[in-house]
C-alpha cells in the first residue's frame, strides 16, 4: 500500500459492513472477528433443516438451505441493508463465496447446472440500479463452477410486503407473477434458486412452480440469510 492509500486510510477509514467497526489492513468489507463469528444456519449439513420443513407439502424442492441466521436488529440484517439500498454489491460476492466455498466442502458443486436469482420487478430494479441478489449468484457461481444466469427468470407483477398477509393471502398476492426469460437456462436442468433472505417464502414458491412448468428437472433452494 502507498503511502497515500495510507493517509487516505487514516482520514476515510473503512468500516466493517456487519458491526461497523474500523476495518484492519488487508480486511475488506467484514471485519476478521465478524467473519469468523457469523450465524451460521449450517443447513446444508442437516437433509431435514427448519427451512426444508418450511417448504414440505407446499412445493417439491430438493434442497433447501440459507446461510446466516437472520435477527431483527443484528449484524445479518446491517449487511444485507448495505447489500440492498446501499450499493454495497462487493459485499454479496464476497459472502456468495464464502457461502460456495462451504457447499463446495460437501461437493454440492457436483448438483447443479444453473444457478438464478429471484428477480426484481423491472421498476424496482430501475429504482435500485441493481438485483441485490445478483451479487450473491456471482459468489456463488465462481466458488462453485456453475453457471449463473441472472435473467433467467422475469418478474411482472411488483407486490408488497407481506408478513401481514396470510398464508392464502402470501399466495394470491404472489401467484403467476414470474415468467421464464430464458428457456434454454431452466429446461432439464438442476437449478439453484437464490434469494437476499427468505421470511415467508411465498416468493420463493412462486419462483419454484414457474419454473417447474418451464419443465426443469429440479429446484433448489440457496438463500444468504432465513428469518428465525
Amino acid at each position: 500500500m502507498s503511502l497515500f492509500e495510507d493517509f487516505l486510510e487514516l482520514i476515510f477509514p473503512e468500516y466493517c459492513l456487519m458491526c461497523n467497526g474500523s476495518l484492519l489492513k488487508n480486511e475488506k468489507q467484514i471485519c476478521l472477528y465478524c467473519r469468523y463469528h457469523l450465524p451460521l444456519t449450517n443447513y446444508h449439513n442437516d437433509p431435514n433443516n427448519a427451512l426444508m420443513q418450511r417448504f414440505a407439502g407446499k412445493v417439491n424442492v430438493k434442497y433447501a438451505w440459507a446461510f446466516l441466521k437472520f435477527t431483527k436488529g443484528g449484524k445479518v440484517q446491517n449487511v444485507l441493508h448495505h447489500l440492498k439500498y446501499n450499493g454495497k454489491k462487493d459485499v454479496g460476492i464476497l459472502l456468495g463465496k464464502w457461502y460456495g466455498s462451504e457447499l463446495r466442502k460437501r461437493e454440492y458443486h457436483t448438483e447443479f447446472d444453473s444457478i438464478i436469482p429471484v428477480p426484481l420487478h423491472a421498476s424496482k430494479l430501475k429504482k435500485r440500479g441493481y438485483n441485490q441478489c445478483d451479487p450473491i449468484v456471482t459468489g456463488l457461481s465462481l466458488q462453485l463452477g456453475v453457471a449463473a444466469y441472472p435473467v433467467a427468470l422475469k418478474r411482472n407483477i411488483h407486490t408488497s410486503s407481506q408478513t401481514k398477509l396470510s398464508r392464502m393471502e402470501r399466495y394470491e398476492n404472489t401467484k403467476d407473477i414470474f415468467e421464464v426469460a430464458d428457456y434454454e437456462s431452466v429446461r432439464d436442468k438442476r437449478i439453484l434458486l437464490v434469494d437476499d433472505i427468505v421470511t415467508t417464502g411465498s416468493t420463493l414458491e412462486s419462483c419454484i412452480l414457474t419454473l417447474q412448468k418451464a419443465k426443469c428437472k429440479e429446484v433448489s433452494i440457496a438463500c444468504l440469510a432465513a428469518a428465525q
